[in-house]
């Protein structure tokens, strides 16, 4: 099958200098990386066939031997092009792709090749009301975007970046000692392949500077801790010209001083009196929506849970809202006056002296202690 004209694939001028073809490339990576596109399977071959374009293109030998021979003279051709030694090759390309996907590449990596930037992560702390209900929030990220001054070159506007003298452009050098032969990154590039005579005077060479943006984050309703909201390219700048990365913002719940969560359910404690809970009563509970009354019933223990249907969190995948667990405790008085502790004194002496029928628990438990007791002593 026939390759389609570089220069066409990157829809550029055949005189098109670095900077439009840095500024093309750019656009259609991000339109065609995989990560971008899950669902179209025609993505990956797209992505392959853009990088391949501006590899040839923004290396001057490889860009000469394609204007005069075309893909003739980069396609493995004296040990030049995709498949020589020198030039890092085809499965590089490929390699560049799929190998953050799958966990790495083929063969050696091309040093100026695009590489995407890396992901950012932001941990963002919310109250139980903001979570529940959904907000926009504005976050600070710090992060290294792409210098405007050089486009990310690196180099000064008005000069050029040149073959690294020591390595050749490859990005590694070889150093041998009798049998012995060890691959190292470049001194002198650092593994750029590219020698900077000028660097820019914003970047320092670098091609990326650090700033710090403001992003306004709309957080779903129904969001629990554990949660993350990804941002796409807003991580940090590609290098040569990669696409950017993402940000992932992590989602973290604050304690709540009433209510405890699980899941898409509520929970929380009420404090009753012990008069409410022998007779029976009615009183306010919180909710998320408000107050609602709750019934108390005669004889109520410490421990009974009351469920509020519909009064829980709405999960932000779907599904119907859970409920409010309020779990009854009795509180005892405290700080009694003389009267009133007489008055209890009274009240005890009233019921008798088993309270087997008034506190059947209580009998229940001693009964149990005293047989346990006697089982012992067989």
């Amino acid at each position: 099958m026939s390759k389609r004209d570089y220069y066409e694939v990157l829809g550029v001028e055949r005189g098109a200098d670095q900077k439009d073809i840095k500024k093309a490339y750019r656009r259609l990576a991000q339109k065609y990386h995989p990560d971008r596109n899950p669902d179209d399977d025609t993505s990956a071959e797209k992505f392959r066939e853009v990088s391949e374009a501006y590899e040839v293109l923004t290396d001057s030998e490889k860009r000469a031997a394609y204007d005069q021979f075309g893909h003739a003279g980069v396609d493995g051709q004296g040990g030049g092009g995709f498949g020589g030694a020198g030039a890092g090759g085809f499965s590089d390309i490929f390699g560049d792709v799929f190998g953050d996907i799958f966990g790495g590449g083929g063969g050696r990596r091309n040093p100026n090749a695009p590489q995407r930037g890396s992901d950012l992560r932001y941990n963002l702390e919310l109250d139980l009301e903001s979570a529940v209900a959904g907000t926009s929030v504005d976050i600070r990220v710090p992060r290294h975007v792409e210098c405007e001054r050089c486009d990310g070159d690196g180099a000064e506007p008005g000069s050029t970046k040149e073959t690294c003298p020591t390595c050749h452009g490859h990005g590694q050098v070889r150093m041998q000692q009798g049998f012995f032969a060890v691959q190292q990154t470049c001194p002198t590039c650092h593994g750029s392949g590219q020698h900077i005579k000028v660097p820019c005077h914003k970047c320092h060479g670098e091609g990326r500077v650090r700033e710090t943006r403001t992003l306004s984050v709309k957080i779903p309703a129904g969001v629990d801790s554990g949660d993350r909201i990804r941002l796409n390219g807003e991580g940090e700048a590609g290098v040569n010209g990669g696409p950017p990365g993402d940000l992932y913002v992590q989602v973290a719940i604050k304690p709540h001083h009433i209510f405890e969560r699980d899941g898409r359910h509520l929970q929380c404690e009420v404090p009753i009196n012990f008069v409410d809970a022998a007779l029976g009563g009615e009183l306010e509970v919180p909710t998320l929506d408000g107050r609602v009354k709750l019934k108390i019933p005669a004889e109520t223990q410490t421990g009974k849970l009351f469920r509020l249907r519909g009064k829980g969190v709405k999960p932000v995948r779907g599904g119907p809202a859970g409920d409010l667990l309020c779990r009854v405790v009795v509180e005892t008085p405290v700080n009694l006056s003389e009267e009133q502790k007489d008055l209890l004194r009274s009240f005890q002496d009233s019921l008798g002296g088993s309270n087997a029928q008034h506190s059947p628990k209580k009998s229940s438990f001693f009964d149990g202690v005293k047989k346990f007791f006697e089982d012992m002593k067989l």
